[in-house]
C-alpha cells in the first residue's frame, strides 16, 4: 500500500499542536477505554504490538499502549509523526526494506512491520495515530486497514466524548457558558473585522430562581430549560448556548442589522410567548449587543448582554440594546452593593428618618414611618430607592433589617422614656418574610429594648405576601399574635383581592398615591376613593391615604372620611430632632 503524504506548512503545525493542546488528551482522556482499544487493534491483527500514538513538537509518546513498556519515541524517524502530519495511511510492510525507516528507533529495537491509521479532530487536524507493530515482515489487506480505521474513529470519539464533557449542559445538550467563551475567541481569529451581534434571553431575574426551585421544585426548572433550548435552536438554527441554568445566548443572523434583529427577538418573545412561565407571572427577557470580535473580550460580551437585559427590565420592554449607558449604570450598582457592607459596619453612612403619619380630623401626629437614609463617603447621599432594591436580594438584606430595627426601637424607646406617645411604622420586604427565623428576630429586638408590641406597625404590600401566601399568613399571625399591628402598603396597585383582605392578619390599609394625586381630576376619582374607604371601613380596617401633596386633597380625604394621612403637605421625612420639634410646635407630646 503506498505512502499518502502532502506538504505541510509551519502554520499548520502550530494549528495541529494547539488542538493537541487543547483536547488535552494526556490528563483527561478514559485510559480504560484507549487500552481496550489497543487491544482489540492487536488481537485484529494478529500483532503483539498496538498503541494509540500522539505526537507532540519533539517525541511521539503513547497514550496506550500493548506489548510496549516505554511511553515514547523521540519524533525524528517516526511513522506516527508522518501519519499525524499527512493524515494519512502508513503501512511498512518491512522496515528492513524501507528507505525512510530502515534506520530509526523502531527499526533498531526489532520492529519490521508497521500500519497506522491517523487520529484527526473534526478540523482536520492529524493529533497522531492508532497503530499495530510487529516483528516479522507483513501484508495487509483493504478489510484489515477498514476496521483498523473504525477502531480509530472509536478513539477520537472517546477524545471529544471527553472535550464536551464539562462543555454541554446536560439537561438541554446545549453548549454552555466555557464553550461559548471559546467559540467567541475562533471567532475573532476567523472574522476579526466584521461586527456581529449577540443575542441573550433570560427566563427570569436572578432573585425569583431561589423561589422557583422552592415553590415548583428543580424539575420544573428543568422543564422550562428544555423548553428553552428547543426553541432556541429553531431561533438560531441550532448554534445556542446555554449561559446560566436561565440564560441562554445565540449570535444574530449575520445579514441582519442591529435594528432587525431587535425586532426579530422583540416579535419573538411577544408573539409566541416565547418561554412565559405562567405560573411566576414573569416573561423571557432579550438583550442585544453588537460586537467586534477581535476588539471585544467574550466575557466582556457576556456582561454587556447581562446589561442589556437589566436594561430591559427596567423599562418594562421584552428586549432592549447594549448601551454604555446602562453600563456606566450597572458599574454603579455593583459599586453600591460592594459598598453597603463597609456602610452596616460604619456609624456615619447609615441613619434613619421618620415621616409622621397625621390623624386626618385634628392633624395630631399619630404615628411615623421610619426610613433607612444612607450617605455614601464619595457618591453623597443615594436614594433608598435605587439602593433598597439592590440589597434586598442580596446575602446583606437581613444585615440591613436588622440594622433598621436596631436603630428604629432604639430611637422609639428614648421617644417613649421621655414621654412622646408616638408609634413607629417599619417596612417589610419578601426577603424577611422568606427568612426562617424573622418573626424571632423581630420579638427579640422589642424585647432588647423594652418596646411593647403595639408600639410598631410592620408595613408590607399585597404582592409581597401572595407570592408566598402560606408562609407569609403563618408569620404574619405570629406576630399580631405577638401585639404588633400589620399594613397593606400601596393598596389599589397590586391584587387586591377581597379574599386576601379577608385573609390577613392586618388592621390598617393605606391607599397608594396614585389614587390620592388623581382625586382633584374629577367626580369618578373622587368616588372610586370613597367606595374604597367605605369597603375598607366595612372590612374593620383603618385607612390611611398615602401621598397627599395639596390642602385640597386633604379637605377632600377628610369628607370622605378617610382616618389618617401621610405626605409632604404635612412633612417630608425628617430627622428625629426635627420630628421632635414638629410634635413640639403642635403640643401635641403627651406625657405617658
Amino acid at each position: 500500500m503506498a505512502i499518502q503524504t502532502r506538504f505541510i506548512d509551519s502554520s499548520e503545525e502550530v494549528q495541529r499542536l494547539e488542538a493537541l493542546q487543547d483536547l488535552n488528551i494526556l490528563d483527561t482522556a478514559p485510559q480504560e477505554s484507549f487500552d481496550r482499544i489497543s487491544r482489540m487493534a492487536a488481537r485484529l491483527f494478529n500483532l503483539p504490538i498496538a498503541a494509540v500514538s500522539l505526537t507532540d513538537s519533539d517525541r511521539q509518546w503513547f497514550k496506550s499502549r500493548v506489548g510496549v513498556e516505554h511511553w515514547g519515541i523521540p519524533r525524528d524517524k517516526a511513522p506516527c509523526a508522518e501519519v499525524a502530519e499527512t493524515c494519512g495511511i502508513l503501512v511498512v510492510e518491512d522496515f528492513a526494506q524501507h528507505p525512510v525507516y530502515s534506520n530509526c528507533v523502531l527499526s533498531d529495537a526489532g520492529i519490521r512491520f508497521y500500519a497506522g491509521v491517523p487520529l484527526m479532530t473534526r478540523d482536520g487536524y492529524g493529533l497522531g495515530s492508532l497503530c499495530v507493530l510487529g516483528t516479522e515482515p507483513r501484508t495487509v489487506d483493504d478489510s484489515e486497514m477498514a476496521a483498523l480505521g473504525d477502531l480509530a474513529a472509536m478513539v477520537m470519539s472517546q477524545v471529544e466524548l471527553q472535550h464536551a464533557f464539562g462543555r454541554i449542559e446536560p439537561v438541554t445538550g446545549l453548549p454552555n457558558r466555557q464553550q461559548f467563551i471559546e467559540d467567541m475567541t475562533d471567532l475573532a481569529i476567523e472574522s476579526p473585522d466584521r461586527t456581529r451581534i449577540a443575542i441573550m434571553f433570560d427566563l427570569l431575574p436572578a432573585t425569583q430562581i431561589e423561589q422557583l426551585m422552592r415553590i415548583m421544585g428543580s424539575s420544573h426548572m428543568d422543564d422550562l430549560s428544555q423548553e428553552a433550548a428547543r426553541r432556541l435552536k429553531r431561533f438560531c438554527k441550532g448554534q445556542g448556548y446555554q449561559i446560566t441554568p436561565t440564560q441562554f445566548a445565540c449570535l444574530a443572523n449575520p445579514d441582519l442589522d442591529i435594528d432587525q434583529a431587535l425586532r426579530q427577538v422583540e416579535d419573538l418573545i411577544l408573539q409566541s410567548d416565547f418561554i412565559t412561565d405562567i405560573s411566576l407571572g414573569t416573561r423571557v427577557t432579550g438583550g442585544l449587543a453588537a460586537f467586534n470580535p477581535a476588539q471585544m473580550q467574550p466575557k466582556d460580551l457576556l456582561r454587556a448582554l447581562n446589561t442589556a437585559v437589566q436594561s430591559a427590565r427596567d423599562q418594562g420592554r421584552p428586549a432592549a440594546l447594549y448601551s454604555s449607558d446602562d453600563e456606566t449604570l450597572e458599574r454603579r450598582r455593583f459599586r453600591l452593593r460592594q459598598d453597603f457592607q463597609a456602610a452596616l459596619q460604619a456609624n456615619d453612612q447609615l441613619r434613619l428618618v421618620f415621616q409622621p403619619r397625621v390623624t386626618l380630623e385634628t392633624e395630631s401626629i399619630a404615628s411615623a414611618e421610619a426610613l433607612l437614609r444612607w450617605r455614601h463617603p464619595n457618591l453623597g447621599e443615594i436614594s433608598p430607592g435605587e439602593f433598597v432594591p439592590l440589597i434586598e436580594h442580596t446575602a446583606m438584606a437581613h444585615q440591613m433589617t436588622a440594622f433598621v430595627f436596631d436603630a428604629a426601637l432604639t430611637q422609639l424607646a428614648d421617644w417613649r422614656s421621655r414621654g412622646l406617645d408616638i408609634s413607629l411604622s417599619l417596612n417589610i420586604s419578601v426577603t424577611n418574610l422568606n427568612h426562617p427565623d424573622f418573626v424571632k428576630q423581630v420579638l427579640d429586638t422589642l424585647q432588647k429594648h423594652a418596646i411593647e408590641p403595639q408600639w410598631l406597625e410592620l408595613e408590607l404590600t399585597e404582592s409581597m405576601v401572595i407570592s408566598n401566601a402560606a408562609l407569609a399568613l403563618k408569620k404574619l399571625e405570629q406576630l399580631t399574635k405577638a401585639g404588633m399591628k400589620i399594613a397593606i402598603d400601596d393598596f389599589g396597585t397590586g391584587y387586591s383581592s377581597l379574599s386576601y383582605l379577608q385573609n390577613l392578619p392586618a388592621s390598617v390599609v393605606k391607599i397608594d398615591q396614585s389614587f390620592i394625586s388623581a382625586l382633584k381630576e374629577g367626580n369618578r376619582e373622587r368616588q372610586l376613593v370613597k367606595s374604597m374607604i367605605k369597603l375598607l371601613h366595612d372590612l374593620g380596617y383603618t385607612v390611611v391615604a398615602e401621598g397627599i401633596e395639596l390642602r385640597e386633597e386633604v379637605d377632600l380625604l377628610r369628607a370622605l372620611e378617610c382616618d389618617e394621612g401621610q405626605g409632604y403637605v404635612f412633612s417630608r421625612p425628617i430627622e428625629a430632632t426635627a420630628l421632635e420639634n414638629l410634635m413640639m410646635a403642635k403640643r401635641l407630646a403627651v406625657v405617658a
